[in-house]
């Protein structure tokens, strides 16, 4: 670790590393511990145990199911329950002991101490629980573990006020460095709420997923910018972030590719196509890629932290045909919806680097790769021993997306991520002003401005409808796609100086 931090750090990188607070795993020193020092001891107060229900506490403390499927509740063998959200090897963490707290002020300072320039924080929402506010057997009732949005800071586990002090105390951390260490929150929260998790007192900077929920359509893009704007006026001088993709949804280049139907949860057309290994759509990929360059520059256009999911810079698409019996990700077996959704392992397929790294048709799949890698990792190690395969298979059309092959080609979308952030930096970012104006061209058109160098006006356009759109005067700095005789084709962005 502290070798791949000094060469990032020598390359101007810096190192951000994933904290998961909310949990350990059951094999952890601090769980075994509690298991062997039984009921009523300090080290199992660092977990959420309780006795269970009926005659002989043989039933679990309620009726909650856990996000990944099944009783959020698992019996140890002395009969109490411990309490994990997520699946039995991720137990709760007791964030009322003040033990945990330090504990995990530990954690951070020993990565800081090794050069970790900041911190993502998992499950950020999540931390601190109230099991004591009511009857368990009621709050399961009332509260499902599966609901977390709320509004009053009432909710028994999700995005409760007390949160905020673990937060202000790790700033206090954070700040102990120079510079101090860098934060951002996945907190899965009201809008209204996210400018606490961003604020410069807890962490900074929180995920804004709205980008990542919605449909290719101007009225959701539209509202996902004003409430991501509006956010940032709320943190005290923190500045809002941008996600299209991530490792929990599928990739947008699919789902832009996909029929854009409104429905009552995120992603269901996207699902239902995975679910049925890509065929029950058409995925357009030539539409999918289009809109996805297009987005790409309304997005990077924006003020603030724009976070790009590995691959989406190659126009990745989305693997919805891997094999059932070759999926990792649990989800699918565990969940409440499983065998009614396929996962997210179809985003997390190890991205291609190299082509002439090609693999050879897999004999269980000849649409996937087996062997080779495309440069992920090699087929023989350096001590001359042989690799592992990659954690799930790469299909052999990754081999039309490799970044050495787009790095070559000025009109990969990959070339287009270089251009846009390079034009970002020396237009926008320079100026140091993240003030931005939405302007009404239309219901179809997306256009803002921002302040630029030199005094100018930086324009972005981005055009969801139809019919083309007519462009103002100005130097035209980049554009997604063919824009000719000032008109702003359907699914299209340009950036220009006015």
């Amino acid at each position: 670790f502290d070798e791949m931090t000094l060469r990032a750090h020598e390359a101007g990188i810096k190192v951000i590393v994933d904290i998961v607070p909310n949990h350990t795993a059951n094999k952890h020193r601090m769980f075994l511990e509690a298991l062997a020092a039984g009921r009523g001891s300090k080290e199992r107060d660092r977990y959420i145990f309780r006795e269970g229900r009926g005659e002989n506490g043989e039933l679990p403390p309620n009726d909650w199911i856990s996000l990944f499927g099944g009783p959020a509740w698992e019996r140890v063998e002395d009969g109490q329950w411990y309490l994990h959200i997520f699946t039995k090897e991720q137990p709760d963490l007791n964030w009322k002991n003040p033990e945990v707290h330090e504990e995990f002020k530990k954690t951070l300072r020993f990565w800081s101490d090794h050069g970790t320039d900041g911190f993502r924080i998992d499950v950020a929402h999540g931390l601190a629980k109230d099991l004591e506010c009511m009857p368990l057997e009621e709050m399961g009732k009332r509260y499902p573990i599966h609901e977390s949005l709320c509004h009053d800071g009432t909710n028994p586990i999700w995005d409760r006020f007390e949160v905020h002090d673990i937060y202000r105390e790790w700033r206090e951390v954070f700040n102990e460095y120079d510079p101090p260490r860098f934060a951002v929150g996945e907190a899965w929260c009201v809008p209204e709420h996210q400018h606490l998790y961003a604020s410069p007192e807890e962490l900074g900077q929180v995920f804004n997923f709205e980008f990542a929920e919605a449909n290719w359509n101007a009225a959701e893009m539209r509202t996902a910018i004003e409430e991501g704007l509006d956010s940032a006026t709320h943190s005290g001088g923190s500045t809002t972030t941008w996600v299209m993709s991530n490792h929990d949804v599928p990739r947008h280049a699919s789902r832009y590719a996909l029929p854009q139907i409104k429905t009552p949860s995120h992603h269901q057309v996207a699902k239902d196509w995975l679910l049925r290994d890509g065929t029950s759509y058409i995925e357009d990929r030539e539409l999918g890629t289009k809109r996805s360059r297009a987005a790409i520059m309304m997005e990077t256009g924006l003020p603030g932290s724009v976070y790009v999911y590995q691959g989406e810079e190659l126009g990745l698409f989305e693997v919805a045909d891997i094999p059932w019996d070759r999926l990792e990700d649990p989800t699918p077996y565990f969940t409440t919806q499983r065998y009614y959704e396929k996962g997210r392992d179809g985003c997390r397929v190890p991205m291609p680097w190299i082509a002439a790294d090609k693999p050879t048709p897999a004999s269980w799949n000849e649409s996937f790769g087996d062997g080779a890698s495309f440069g992920f990792s090699p087929v023989t190690k350096v001590d001359g021993t042989q690799s592992e395969r990659p954690h799930l298979p790469q299909p052999l059309w990754y081999g039309n997306f490799t970044a050495d092959s787009e790095a070559q080609d000025p009109d990969s979308m990959l070339s287009l991520y270089r251009a846009a952030l390079a034009a970002r930096q020396d237009i926008l970012t320079a100026t140091a002003d993240t003030s931005c104006t939405l302007i009404d061209v239309g219901d179809e058109i997306i256009a803002y401005t921002r302040p630029a160098a030199d005094g100018r006006t930086f324009a972005s356009y981005t055009n969801f409808g139809k019919t083309p759109a007519s462009l103002p005067n100005g130097e035209i700095i980049l554009a997604s796609g063919d824009v000719s005789n000032g008109q702003l084709p359907q699914d299209t962005t340009i950036w220009m100086l006015l």
